[in-house]
């Protein structure tokens, strides 16, 4: 069945993604858990889409191996096979159907999706089950088919709760182990490489921005002018933060389709570097009076709509075009530039705490990765130690 991720807007305005049958009708089960991940949890757009489009490859492996979702589920470990070696032209919504005969390349053959991909699908399939258990629309045994339950009697008392009752710990049974990878950051001198490639203030800022500030494409083009405090002093604002800095706000009403993905409100300190961009740019826009208007910061310059807000995908395209006239192959990419900006914070001796709350994580085990430093500098430490010689005054 040519089961599809599909996106759903509401009279609001509102869109959270969706999953669709062959009829083009709504999968109860799979939709129930997304609008609980949009709406109920206030979980982003983008992470509905992501899942949307897993929870369908798991609906049709099941649809052309002959097995219903539940019944898939306690064959979890035979889809983790198939994610792993079945590519686009098999596990697509237009691949063949299960009367068709499909030859899949096993295990010596390069894999056609990464252990992070699988485990990401898995994680979404298992959301979804556990959704549909205390829905009622599934049995209770499938939780136990994919998580180990256990008590936590065996732990230390300083490890369980405050008020001694036992609880119970959940463990997923199918998941791949993830190599270590060395973060996928752009270099200081890509980044110096990329301004160099701009040619508007506007755009140069674009990349300070997410570089110097770390923030998202969404969180960038959901900027608006009163979230940015320039001045030594914002408390005639009404903002009690000092110095420079702005404020990242999640908005719904965005027309650009910018997203904020953290739930709660940060503040980013800027820096002198981003404060002169920032000047830089206002100048610039002000010579374009269709973008008087628009309280956004980012907003159309060149091209029409003019003055319209910038839209997420429009600053992929600049820092293409920005990589090509620098002569960077491959093109640098957004989230390099954050990444680049929370390994510097890192480096330069912020705790991981500092950077989770500049990035806007949830959870601190979401900047753990930016705890190891980039391998130039572990050698630079490693030389900057004085020898036994240097120590002990012999200079020959």
């Amino acid at each position: 069945m040519k089961m599809r991720a599909f996106p759903v807007r509401l009279p609001s305005g509102q869109r959270y993604w969706t999953v669709l049958d062959e009829g083009l009708q709504v999968v109860s089960v799979a939709d129930g858990f997304l609008r609980h991940q949009r709406f109920g949890r206030d979980g982003a757009e983008s992470t509905t889409k992501a899942y949307a489009h897993a929870i369908a490859l798991f609906l049709r492996w099941c649809a052309r191996t002959g097995r219903g979702w539940q019944a898939g589920v306690e064959q979890f470990g035979l889809f983790m096979v198939w994610l792993a070696h079945a590519g686009p032209a098999a596990s697509g919504a237009e691949a063949a159907e299960a009367g068709s005969a499909v030859v899949l390349a096993g295990p010596g053959a390069a894999p056609a999706r990464c252990p992070a991909r699988i485990n990401g699908v898995l994680t979404a399939v298992r959301g979804m089950v556990v959704h549909a258990v205390a829905a009622g629309q599934a049995p209770a045994g499938l939780v136990g088919v994919l998580y180990e339950v256990a008590d936590d009697r065996d732990l230390p008392d300083v490890a369980r709760g405050e008020d001694g009752r036992m609880a119970w710990r959940m463990r997923a049974r199918h998941r791949l182990r993830e190599p270590e990878t060395p973060v996928d950051r752009a270099s200081d001198a890509e980044i110096v490489a990329l301004l160099r490639g701009c040619r508007s203030a506007r755009d140069r800022l674009v990349v300070l921005v997410m570089a110097r500030a770390g923030l998202r494409r969404g969180e960038l083009c959901g900027l608006r002018r009163g979230d940015v405090h320039l001045l030594a002093d914002s408390r005639a604002l009404g903002c009690e933060v000092t110095r420079a800095h702005l404020h990242v706000v999640r908005r719904d009403d965005n027309p650009n389709g910018a997203w904020a993905k953290s739930r709660r409100q940060r503040v980013v300190p800027l820096d002198f570097l981003t404060v002169q961009a920032f000047d830089t740019y206002e100048f610039e826009r002000m010579r374009v009076s269709a973008a008087a208007g628009s309280d956004f910061v980012f907003v159309n310059l060149f091209r029409a709509p003019i003055g319209a807000p910038m839209r997420p995908d429009a600053v992929g395209e600049l820092l293409a075009a920005a990589s090509r006239r620098a002569g960077l192959d491959p093109a640098i990419r957004a989230h390099q530039l954050r990444h680049a900006f929370a390994s510097n914070v890192a480096d330069a001796g912020g705790g991981i705490d500092v950077v989770a709350d500049l990035l806007g994580h949830a959870c601190v085990s979401s900047s753990q990765v930016y705890s190891h430093p980039d391998p130039s500098r572990l050698r630079a430490a490693v030389d900057a130690v004085p020898s036994p010689r240097e120590q002990a005054g012999v200079t020959r």
